[in-house]
């Protein structure tokens, strides 16, 4: 798409922080390829937090090769950061071959919500992987379709915690007041945009008294049960096939009178995280009205280079790669 293509012009690479899909999603929809690592296998060290216990930094670019080339260097163990895993570089990528290897297809996915479009794209890069000698079975993932839900309980929580210290007293933005309740309440109303705190106040509401256990505490239940169905899952395949998004990218303004069917949106991507696996997005195909569809190719804990090579074999297998300028 011309997004990808500006994007492309402007810088080669670039990195994201993916809390719930935010390096996936935007790859999706400009055409490029963006990788979520596992929790843990990059610092964090410098990042704004958001939900501690989802951020993770990743690479977006032109293709997976780029990506693997990015994720190798900014990945290893980082002393600042107390979640960075001692094993955490990323070996540099090598080719692999689909044959031998099998791919889950989540049976939950099979219902409404996905557009007819993408669904298309995604199961013509599916039949493309079998063809390459890749093994296709029905798996299960049960919880995935709450996973958004209990994202959107986690993440605000974390982040009602996290955007406390910004209170214009120790550092950022600063707008005084004739005493620390008036300055703290003019500087984060000046400071936090709309969504932000709407978060910040959604976060608050469950963990305050009376709701922490409705809401916060059953939300990380379901959390730990989410995880155990990944794992059983990558008991019976090398990796997860699903979509990125629901649909293509929708127009400027269009969902945020919605907040609801904005986070909706957030479906398939926001379960990696509370699980803390590694994912790739990668185009595989385009709607009528040429925007990009992307593969979302899922890979158990620590498994980054597998599912990078994976995503590199399968790119070689299109025609649109090999009309993308070299880094």
């Amino acid at each position: 798409g011309s997004a990808a293509a500006v994007a492309g012009n402007m810088a080669p690479l670039s990195l994201g922080s993916d809390t719930g899909g935010s390096i996936r999603l935007p790859a999706a929809f400009c055409g490029i390829a963006g990788f979520k690592p596992t929790y843990g296998r990059v610092s964090r060290w410098g990042l704004v937090a958001f939900g501690s216990s989802l951020d993770q930094i990743g690479p977006m670019g032109r293709t997976v090769e780029d990506c693997a080339l990015l994720a190798s260097a900014i990945s290893g163990h980082d002393p600042q950061d107390g979640t960075s895993r001692p094993d955490a570089k990323i070996g540099s990528p090598i080719d692999l071959p689909l044959k031998g290897l099998t791919f889950g297809l989540p049976v939950e996915l099979d219902g409404e919500g996905i557009d007819p479009s993408v669904r298309e794209a995604v199961a013509a890069a599916i039949a493309r992987i079998e063809a390459e000698g890749g093994a296709v079975k029905r798996i299960s993932l049960p919880l995935i379709n709450v996973g958004v839900t209990t994202y959107y309980i986690i993440a605000p929580a974390e982040a009602s915690s996290n955007l406390a210290r910004f209170d214009g007293i120790r550092y950022g933005l600063r707008l005084d007041g004739k005493d620390p309740a008036e300055l703290y309440g003019r500087t984060r109303a000046a400071g936090f945009g709309q969504e932000v705190k709407r978060r910040i106040i959604l976060g608050t509401y469950v963990l305050s008294s009376g709701y922490y256990d409705a809401y916060y505490l059953k939300a990380q239940k379901v959390r730990t049960l989410i995880r155990n169905d990944f794992s059983e899952a990558f008991r019976q395949c090398d990796a997860i096939l699903a979509p990125v998004t629901p649909t293509a990218a929708y127009r400027k303004g269009e969902k945020t009178g919605d907040p609801l069917k904005m986070y909706l949106d957030d479906i398939l991507t926001t379960p990696v995280n509370l699980a803390g696996n590694c994912a790739l997005s990668l185009p595989c195909g385009f709607t009528s009205d040429g925007l990009p569809i992307s593969l979302q190719i899922i890979g158990d804990a620590f498994q980054e280079q597998a599912i990078l090579k994976v995503g590199h074999a399968y790119e070689q297998t299109t025609e649109w790669h090999h009309k993308r300028p070299a880094l």
